[in-house]
C-alpha cells in the first residue's frame, strides 16, 4: 500500500511545527533567565545575507500551509509578516497548526500526479502533487526549521536533537 500524500504534509507539518513551538518556548525562557532581549534572539541571522528567525518560522508557516491550499486546491491564506516577538510567532505557528488540521484528508489524497503550479518572483515553477512535496515542500520546510534551530542553538539556548525533532 503506497504511503498517502496527506501523511507526507499535514502531519508532517504539524509536528515540526509542534517542535519549532518547543524551541521558541526554550528561546524564550532561555532569554528570560539569562537577562538577553528577546529581539536578540528574534533577530538572529546566521549571516548577514539570511533572513533572521522571525523570518524562518514564517517561512516553515508559509511552506506548509501553502502545500496543503495548493494540493487541495484550496483558497490561499494570507499572514502578514510582522511578527517580532516570542509571543507573535507561537501564534503564527498556533493559527498555521489549526489551518493544517482544518483541511480534509480527502482534499489532498489522490492528488499525487495533479499539476500544481508555485508562483515565484520570476514565474511559475510547475509539479505534480508528489514532486512539489517531495522535491519542494518539505526539504524547504525543513530547511527552514533547522536554520531557526540553528540560530537559537547558536545564540546558547540548549536545545538539542531530541528537541528539534519534537520528542520521541
Amino acid at each position: 500500500m503506497a504511503t498517502a500524500l496527506y501523511d507526507l504534509t499535514v502531519p508532517m507539518f504539524v509536528r515540526g511545527l509542534t517542535a519549532l513551538s518547543g524551541l521558541l518556548d526554550k528561546g524564550a525562557a532561555y532569554a528570560a533567565e539569562q537577562g538577553v532581549d528577546p529581539a536578540t534572539l528574534t533577530g538572529a541571522q546566521l549571516i548577514a545575507d539570511m533572513k533572521p528567525l522571525t523570518a524562518q518560522v514564517q517561512f516553515a508557516c508559509d511552506t506548509a500551509k501553502g502545500t496543503v491550499t495548493r494540493l487541495g486546491e484550496l483558497e490561499p491564506v494570507a499572514m502578514a509578516d510582522t511578527e517580532q516577538t516570542f509571543a507573535e510567532l507561537q501564534a503564527r505557528i498556533a493559527r498555521t497548526i489549526a489551518l493544517l488540521e482544518a483541511v480534509p484528508r480527502e482534499t489532498i489524497d489522490g492528488r499525487e500526479d495533479a499539476a500544481v503550479v508555485l508562483k515565484v518572483p520570476g514565474g511559475e515553477i510547475p509539479f505534480t502533487g508528489r514532486s512539489h512535496v517531495l522535491t519542494f515542500a518539505l526539504p524547504n520546510f525543513y530547511f527552514h526549521l533547522t536554520t531557526a534551530y540553528a540560530l537559537l542553538r547558536q545564540a546558547g539556548v540548549p536545545v538539542g536533537k531530541i528537541d528539534f525533532l519534537g520528542g520521541i
